[in-house]
């Protein structure tokens, strides 16, 4: 039915919290202390917070009532083995080693299987995990679809790996110094673009046959499914829980963050089917993490984590959330704001680079500057996703320069309403309207690793928004 094309909440709210609400010149003179970046703003300075869906997850009654069981036990809490449980029923691996978050899984899995001078192939780069690859020694290479850097493209599985690029890196360096191919699902950066089953069993099939592994960044695999379920031929009358499983039937392990999928606040953990992998990891995890019983986690957090996780694969749960995406994608598409699609599972990115195409990517850093406007004008807190996120070469010092340029507007999970985004939606469109008055904005301080997290900025111009 029509009427029901974005259905009302799946769930009844209980418990409320209150939301910043900072006039203009408050709102100004925050972001001007935050150096122009909005991961420094505090979060009671933003009205509506959509810097990030990790780990600000609104969680549920029995979850929460879950929290009451934990057992903080130093070894053997019983909250791992519920959380053991769960993973290895619904993803299918052998071995469950928890981490604090998804990073100490990146950093396990990086650390253990990558030598220096080893190629990391995955579908399109994220942060943290390149990061760790390269910190360990390895050269990344993309191997995504063209498609997947063209905002216009209009594919329904814009993050399928190009299985030409695979083979010509598998061709060009050999199947020894490639450990791993690193599969995303759904890949952020591309604007939650999702990866579709056919290619996941056709990457499998050519990575087994050359002894590379396949790992899978789990971390919005159940967003993931939800695309396989309504979009891929054959899938139609699965469950998620069934196409989470055979998906990860194609792999070798993965890495999780706790904070996205599994409706928490904390948690990640890394999977795999080999024990001598398994046994080295929790020979690591004790040393940067923890007991390998709670790696660096309270066991009332791996309970919610388990029970999370369950949640999650609720048609009715993911349903709503995708479509929360959509409802913002399709009123700023109505006004011509310009943005990656088709809509992926988690955010909305907009075109940055077309929203101030007054502004240079290269020397003006267009997302970071309309991130920034966006909460001097509104409160609403996003983030860069553009040159600033994507760093400088590890070897040449030189910027990365991404084809997309864009800002997310991420959408916690079970946290806001319809009228939240029509808000945010409001807000954005009318800067729109005079986004020649956004100035670009200039370094004042720029880390050397993971700058976008605490770089510091001013404008140009003086003044962020001229005249605001």
């Amino acid at each position: 039915m029509d009427m029901m094309k974005f259905a009302p909440e799946p769930f009844k709210i209980k418990m409320v919290e209150p939301m910043g609400n900072l006039n203009k010149e408050e709102r100004k003179e925050a972001i001007k202390a935050a150096g122009y970046n909005t991961f420094l703003l505090k979060s009671e300075e933003c009205f509506i917070d959509l810097l990030t869906d990790s780990g600000t997850n609104a969680m549920s009654d029995r979850q929460w009532a879950g929290l009451m069981l934990g057992d903080e036990a130093y070894g053997g809490s019983r909250n791992f083995y519920h959380l053991e449980e769960t993973v290895q029923e619904l993803f299918g691996f052998k071995y469950v080693v928890p981490t604090h978050q998804g990073r100490g899984a990146e950093n396990i899995l990086s650390s253990l299987t990558i030598k220096p001078g080893d190629y990391i192939p995955g579908n399109m780069y994220f942060t943290t995990t390149r990061f760790h690859q390269e910190h360990n020694g390895a050269t990344f290479r993309d191997v995504v679809i063209d498609e997947a850097h063209d905002p216009n493209a209009i594919l329904d599985f814009k993050g399928n790996v190009d299985l030409n690029k695979f083979q010509a890196l598998i061709d060009e360096v050999g199947a020894d110094r490639i450990p791993y191919i690193c599969l995303a699902v759904t890949v952020n950066l591309a604007g939650g673009q999702p990866v579709s089953m056919a290619n996941i069993k056709t990457v499998s099939e050519m990575a087994h046959k050359h002894g590379i592994k396949v790992m899978f960044d789990a971390t919005r695999c159940v967003e993931n499914s939800y695309f396989i379920k309504t979009r891929e031929k054959g899938y139609e009358d699965k469950t998620i829980k069934e196409i989470v499983h055979e998906l990860f039937s194609y792999g070798d392990g993965c890495t999780m963050s706790g904070k996205k999928d599994c409706l928490t606040n904390i948690g990640g953990f890394l999977c795999m089917n080999d024990r001598d992998l398994y046994i080295r990891a929790t020979g690591m995890v004790v040393q940067f993490e923890g007991m390998p019983t709670y790696g660096g986690l309270a066991g009332r957090d791996m309970e919610a984590m388990a029970i999370g996780l369950r949640e999650s694969m609720d048609y009715n749960y993911i349903s709503h959330r995708v479509n929360q995406i959509r409802y913002l994608g399709e009123k700023l598409d109505a006004a011509g704001v310009p943005m990656v699609k088709p809509y992926g599972g988690h955010a909305i990115f907009v075109d940055a680079r077309a929203f101030l195409d007054h502004l240079d990517q290269k020397t003006d850093f267009p997302a970071q500057a309309l991130s920034a406007a966006v909460f001097e004008y509104s409160g609403v807190r996003t983030m860069e996703r553009g040159i600033i996120s994507a760093g400088r070469d590890i070897k040449t010092g030189e910027d990365h320069v991404p084809k997309l340029e864009t800002i997310r507007l991420t959408i916690p999970r079970r946290v806001y309403t319809y009228a939240h985004l029509d808000y945010v939606a409001d807000a954005v469109i009318q800067l729109y309207q005079k986004r020649r008055d956004i100035s670009g904005l200039k370094w004042v301080y720029e880390p050397e690793v993971l700058r976008f997290f605490t770089g510091r900025f001013e404008p140009k111009n003086g003044e962020l928004i001229k005249g605001f």
